[in-house]
């Protein structure tokens, strides 16, 4: 039988009272770090009508170059109450010096991503690079995602989507704020 660890040996620091400090390559999205919250909406030709979603997106790192992404979603009613779990994704976006981003996005529905982009002037635009698919997967050709930080500390996301025989369109869109 396996015997959790109540104290992990190997923390992402030295002390489990030690926040590492961001590696430098890291600057140019310091400003996503940590967990949004916010609304959005949705919609693609396969789909039937538009729908809204709540959405929850976290950025951390281990002070080395590259951030841990998380985003989940939950469809939700008009009311605003959930009505079930949607997308959920996690990765890896490495920052390079030139201010280039490679990310790593993996979802359980057996599609995973390899995206480029950049970094700068609070916004981060990412496009397929590669995808790899399950042999169950749905299909997906190509995406296009960007995150901006606006003036008055919101979150933007836009994420264009190219799947099941329609070319590259809008997907989502959501406006996030930082959890307190």
């Amino acid at each position: 039988m396996f015997d959790p660890v109540l104290d992990n040996p190997y923390p992402d620091s030295l002390r489990s009272d030690d926040v590492p400090a961001p590696h430098e390559l890291l600057a140019p999205v310091l400003g996503l770090l940590g967990t949004w919250h916010g609304r959005g909406q949705g919609g693609y030709p396969t789909i039937s009508g538009d729908f809204s979603y709540a959405q929850e997106v976290t950025f951390s790192h281990d002070g080395r170059p590259f951030l841990r992404y998380e985003a989940r979603a939950w469809l939700i009613g008009a009311d605003d109450t959930p009505l079930r779990p949607s997308a959920r994704e996690s990765g890896w976006w490495r920052l390079q010096p030139d201010g280039r981003v490679e990310a790593l996005i993996t979802q359980p529905t057996g599609i995973a991503e390899i995206a480029v982009g950049y970094a700068g002037e609070n916004t981060v635009d990412l496009s397929t690079h590669q995808v790899a698919l399950t042999p169950t997967a749905k299909e997906v050709d190509a995406t296009r995602r960007r995150y901006t930080l606006t003036d008055d500390g919101t979150l933007t996301f836009v994420h264009d989507l190219a799947a099941v025989g329609q070319p590259l369109q809008h997907h989502l869109s959501a406006r996030l704020r930082r959890k307190a």
